[in-house]
């Protein structure tokens, strides 16, 4: 996801960039959903703490 999150991050501005989790999520149960989502979450910090630095 961080990978994909720089490339992005190459193309599109960080203050108009955003990691959208509607991407099939709807029709999962919460056990699939969770690590989904708290993957995107770990990417967005590691992304911002790189782009801030």
């Amino acid at each position: 996801i961080v990978l994909l999150m720089k490339k992005a991050a190459e193309h599109v501005p960080a203050e108009r960039l955003w990691v959208n989790p509607d991407c099939g999520l709807k029709t999962r149960d919460w056990a699939e959903v969770k690590p989904a989502l708290t993957a995107m979450v770990k990417a967005s910090r590691v992304l911002r703490n790189d782009l801030v630095s």
